[in-house]
């Protein structure tokens, strides 16, 4: 396990909220000081757009920027940093793929197949898209313990049969998560991947790895993915900053996202040509002090290791999951894999009768941040049959006292609302 106390020191957050047990990092994550201290920094000695001037804070400011893209692109992997694309976040994203991609290759009878267990940002701009152009919305459903249900047993090697009825020749962008916002679930991403692609060459594959990336070692080419997308207000870094990993190839091709600033290689009256990837989908100020520290999250997370991380959170998930049923026994109904090497720590549960937001608010009172509600994937709860469910998510600043006080609270519960 990571040594808590160790950890929380460098979050100033908790400094000033001292009683504060915060497992809502799936939402997003906190901050460390040397990510505040950058944004700081950019502010207070290099406020200056970038790209756009010779003078010496410009010329700084945009150094710090393009550093970020190298360092972005060597933790994942890439092949070069022009093929890291910057947004606001996972959804802008997604949306950008959906418009100047989608739209380019998605025609009429075409297929788009995503999966039940997506968030709303990787399932309705592709529902949207298949509508307007009237293609075929295709789901991939899941299996009684919150698995894809791809016809195959939890061996590995075993060959994704489902695929060969789902996916066709027919069939354009194959669009799914890597890690659940919900049941937790990691995904076979890349055996999936490599099934489709033995099933039809020609397809896109994009992955949501927004709950992966802060979690697991992520390798693109390995992968083998032609698209992945995720934040950094989920990994220790500011809000505001996503990413948008492509082939090049394919970046190159695709129509720009928005028109204006920076994006532009020459105007004329009656034409304009564009920059290449990735300043061609990358127009307007863009968010600059946030972007340059969020460099320092990824360091802090490589300082770490992905490796002591993925082990940290199996270890702490495991323990509460194990706490909350010997605690609560069937009052308590924990949704997701019951294997821990296919789950991240993400815990989503029902507990007794009692509503996901009464069962918040009173974790609340007591200092405990969870989050309640569908978790923007009401789709999946409807398959799950349940409205709404309560989710505890954890990080490198959490362990098992964290969890005991989650039992705690949860007894407060029963307590208050029985």
């Amino acid at each position: 396990m990571l040594n808590r106390n160790l950890i929380q020191k460098q979050f100033p957050i908790f400094q000033h909220q001292s009683n504060l047990v915060y497992l809502d990092s799936t939402a997003t994550s906190l901050k460390p000081k040397i990510v505040i201290d950058k944004i700081k920094e950019y502010y207070e000695e290099y406020s200056a757009n970038v790209f756009r001037g010779i003078y010496p804070m410009s010329e700084k400011a945009t150094i710090e920027f393009e550093e970020t893209r190298s360092i972005v692109s060597k933790f994942i992997n890439a092949n070069k940093s022009e093929e890291i694309i910057f947004t606001r976040n996972t959804t802008e994203s997604l949306n950008l793929l959906a418009y100047s991609l989608g739209r380019k290759i998605v025609e009429t009878d075409d297929e788009i197949v995503t999966t039940i267990m997506e968030h709303h940002s990787n399932f309705v701009p592709w529902q949207v898209l298949a509508s307007e152009v009237g293609a075929t919305f295709k789901i991939i459903d899941i299996d009684d313990e919150g698995y894809l249900d791809l016809g195959l047993e939890k061996v590995k090697n075993q060959k994704l049969k489902v695929l060969e009825q789902i996916i066709t020749k027919k069939t354009k962008i194959l669009t799914l998560t890597y890690v659940s916002n919900v049941l937790g679930t990691i995904n076979p991403v890349k055996e999936i991947i490599k099934e489709a692609k033995k099933i039809n060459p020609e397809i896109i594959v994009i992955v949501d790895a927004a709950q992966a990336v802060p979690h697991l070692k992520i390798d693109v080419q390995d992968l083998g993915a032609d698209f992945i997308v995720f934040s950094s207000h989920k990994m220790l870094g500011p809000t505001g900053v996503g990413v948008l990993w492509g082939k090049e190839k394919i970046l190159q091709e695709m129509y720009p996202f928005m028109y204006g600033g920076d994006m532009i290689d020459e105007v004329y009256i009656d034409r304009s040509t564009y920059k290449n990837p990735p300043h061609k989908f990358e127009a307007g100020t863009p968010a600059i002090g946030e972007t340059i520290a969020f460099k320092e999250a990824i360091n802090f997370l490589d300082k770490i290791g992905m490796g002591n991380i993925r082990e940290h959170e199996k270890k702490i998930t495991d323990f509460a999951i194990n706490r909350l049923i010997d605690t609560f026994g069937q009052s308590i109904k924990i949704y997701g894999p019951k294997n821990i090497e296919d789950r991240g720590g993400i815990i989503s549960f029902s507990f007794a009768k009692f509503h996901p937001h009464d069962i918040a608010q009173i974790l609340a009172d007591e200092g405990i941040c969870v989050r309640a509600g569908h978790h923007c994937a009401m789709p999946l709860h409807t398959c799950l049959n349940v409205p709404a469910t309560v989710r505890a998510s954890f990080y490198i600043y959490n362990d098992e006292r964290d969890v005991e006080k989650l039992v705690e609270g949860l007894k407060k519960v029963k307590e208050i609302l029985k």
